[in-house]
């Protein structure tokens, strides 16, 4: 994993792979973290640019994520998306798997991504069953770095998918079939990619509509199927977590996160800021910052 400099002091992590594992994925656990990070850089904010799905099988700890904190206990589910800034904030008595995998990796999941939580709780029961399952994809992952004549990578993109459904609060089932054939999914993977590729450029739904060709209630219906929002709703929450992040982590001026943002002055930023957030940009930075 590298490290980026510039204004930000917030770790841009990248995706890259261990020996053997260049396979879109990699597993590993907490105790791992823990002795690959002796400086214990896992408790600074920090940016993959990968998913991170993890269970805590024992232990109890912390972490935060754009700004929310998340307390852990046995049984918890962590699904840190990328892009997302996180901090692992107290894991040192934690233990559990840790998956590492590129967006790519596992297809299809967008819907079941978008409305799952950052963190969330498993039952005894559905926790053994995920540790289970966890536990199977790292003994294929171990073979396939050990013995690439053995090595699968469509294998260990369904043993993931496996794992995430059965960790997955909801019903598995329903999830599946939505993620697979559900054109709205189709369409709501189109709009948020579009999205995380021009907030910066496009602040209106209707510039999302010409540019994928389709029309604005098209997009709203699909977005509200998929992330329980509208479209518009879905995309201002976008530009205003990007501002919050610029704010908290970088030393930009106020008017530098317009600029950054693509807002054509200040004003027009800050009268966005206050309107979704309550308050305006300085003083939401004098609080997180």
């Amino acid at each position: 994993m590298m490290v980026e400099n510039g204004h930000s002091p917030v770790r841009q992590l990248r995706y890259l792979p261990a020996v053997g594992s260049s396979y879109g994925v990699e597993v590993m656990d907490f105790a791992a973290l823990r002795a690959m990070d002796p400086h214990r850089r896992r408790a600074l904010p920090q940016r993959p640019d990968f998913h991170v799905f993890a269970l805590v099988g024992s232990g109890a700890g912390s972490h935060e994520a754009d700004f929310r904190p998340y307390r852990l206990t046995e049984g918890s589910a962590v699904w840190i998306r990328p892009g997302m800034v996180h901090r692992w904030c107290d894991v040192d008595a934690c233990e559990g798997p840790l998956i590492l995998f590129r967006p790519a990796f596992l297809p299809g999941f967008t819907a079941a991504e978008t409305s799952a939580p950052v963190c969330w709780q498993l039952d005894r029961q559905r926790l053994d069953l995920a540790l289970f399952a966890a536990d199977h994809l790292g003994r294929e992952h171990h073979t396939a770095a050990r013995s690439p004549r053995l090595a699968s990578p469509p294998l260990l993109s369904h043993l993931l998918a496996a794992l995430i459904l059965r960790a997955l609060p909801g019903t598995p089932d329903r999830t599946g079939a939505t993620a697979a054939g559900d054109r709205s999914t189709e369409v709501f993977r189109a709009y948020r990619a579009a999205v995380e590729e021009h907030l910066a450029d496009w602040h209106h739904v209707a510039d999302y509509a010409r540019a994928l060709g389709y029309d604005v209630r098209t997009l709203t219906r699909a977005t509200r199927a998929a992330a329980g929002t509208g479209a518009k709703a879905f995309l201002d929450q976008r530009i205003l977590l990007e501002a919050k992040r610029l704010l908290a982590h970088t030393d930009l001026p106020v008017s530098g996160c317009a600029r950054r943002l693509g807002f054509r002055d200040v004003g027009n930023f800050t009268t966005f800021f206050r309107r979704q957030a309550g308050m305006p940009p300085a003083a939401w930075r004098a609080t997180h910052g």
